[in-house]
C-alpha cells in the first residue's frame, strides 16, 4: 500500500503574518498605529492593485485620516499595522487571488485573511437570530448588536479527497461547467452533525459511486471564495467499482496512472488551455495542486 504525506505546506496555510490579538482588543493601539500602517484596498470583485513589485499596499492616511468601519486589520508586519479595505473601483492593473497565481507567502497570507474577513462583513450586517444591525468591533474580528450580542467570522467546511487505488492510479473528476480537460479532486462541504471522515464516504459515493476505505488526513487549506476551509484527505477506492454520478454534479471522472499526472504537472495548469493535453490539473494556491502533486512524487 502506497501512503504519502504532503510535501509542502498548501500555499494559502502559509500564515507568516502577526495576527497581534492583542492589538485587536485595543481600539487606541489600533489608532495610533494607523498613522504608519499599509491598506490593502479590494474591489467588489476581488480585485487588487498590482505592479511590478507585487501587490500595491497604500499608506493609510492616504486612505482614510483614521479606522473607519469597513476597514479590517489584518495584523503586524515589520512593525506596521496591516488593514484592509473593500473600494468600489480601483485604477491601474487589477488581479485576484486566483489570478495572481503563485505569489509569495507574504501575499498568500495578507490577501486569504482579507478575502475571508472582508467577505464575511459584506453579509453579516443584521444579527443571525434577531435580525438586528451590527456593528464592527475588534477591528474587523466580530460584529456587536446594540445590547452587546457579538458574532465571529463564520468559516465554512469542506472536504477534499485524493482517491487513488493503493498503487498507480488516481481518480480525478471534471465538474459540468469546467472545460473538457480540467480536471480536479472530489470535494464537497461538511453537513450538520457529520464528522469530516463520514463526510469523505458519503461526498466520494454521492459524486462518482466509489466507496472508500484506509482515509487519511493529509492538511487544510483557507478558501476565501467566499469563507471555507479545505480539510484535505486521502483515501482508497476499487478502480472496478462502476463510477455512478448520482448526485448531477459531476460531468465525468476517470482514473488516471502516475505517469499521465506526472505529465499534466509538467505541462502546467489550468491556465494551458490551448495546449492539447488531455488532462490538465489546478494551478498553485489550491491545496487540490499540492495533494496531487504529493501523491505523484511519493514513489
Amino acid at each position: 500500500m502506497v501512503s504519502f504525506r504532503l510535501k509542502d505546506v498548501p500555499l494559502l496555510s502559509r500564515s507568516i503574518i502577526d495576527r497581534a490579538e492583542r492589538v485587536r482588543l485595543d481600539p487606541e493601539a489600533l489608532r495610533t498605529g494607523w498613522a504608519k500602517a499599509k491598506v490593502l484596498r479590494v474591489d467588489v470583485r476581488g480585485r487588487v492593485r498590482v505592479e511590478d513589485a507585487g501587490v500595491v499596499l497604500d499608506a493609510a492616511t492616504a486612505v482614510a485620516a483614521e479606522p473607519g468601519p469597513g476597514a479590517v486589520f489584518l495584523g503586524v508586519a515589520d512593525g506596521a499595522h496591516l488593514w484592509a479595505v473593500r473600494t468600489p473601483e480601483l485604477d491601474g492593473t487589477l488581479k485576484d487571488l486566483r489570478a495572481l497565481g503563485a505569489v509569495d507567502d507574504f501575499t498568500a497570507d495578507l490577501l486569504a485573511t482579507a478575502y475571508a474577513l472582508l467577505n464575511w462583513h459584506d453579509r453579516a450586517g443584521y444579527h443571525g437570530g434577531d435580525g438586528t444591525a451590527t456593528t464592527v468591533s475588534r477591528g474587523g474580528w466580530s460584529r456587536l448588536t446594540d445590547t452587546g450580542d457579538e458574532e465571529f467570522p463564520r468559516i465554512d467546511p469542506a472536504i477534499i479527497c485524493l482517491v487513488h487505488d493503493g498503487a498507480d492510479r488516481v481518480l480525478l473528476a471534471r465538474q459540468h461547467s469546467w472545460p473538457a480537460t480540467m480536471f480536479s479532486l472530489l470535494a464537497g462541504f461538511v453537513e450538520a452533525g457529520e464528522s469530516l471522515e463520514h463526510c469523505v464516504e458519503r461526498e466520494i459515493r454521492e459524486e462518482v459511486g466509489v466507496d472508500v476505505r484506509e482515509i487519511s488526513y493529509l492538511g487544510s487549506q483557507p478558501w476565501p471564495f467566499p469563507r471555507s476551509l479545505m480539510v484535505g484527505f486521502a483515501a482508497v477506492g476499487d478502480p472496478a467499482q462502476q463510477l455512478v454520478f448520482s448526485d448531477g454534479e459531476i460531468a465525468e471522472a476517470h482514473w488516471f496512472t502516475r505517469a499521465e499526472v506526472r505529465a499534466a504537472l509538467h505541462a502546467g495548469d489550468w491556465s494551458a488551455r490551448d495546449t492539447g493535453a488531455r488532462l490538465l490539473v489546478p494551478g498553485s494556491i489550491s491545496i487540490a495542486r499540492t495533494i496531487i502533486e504529493s501523491w505523484a512524487g511519493s514513489v
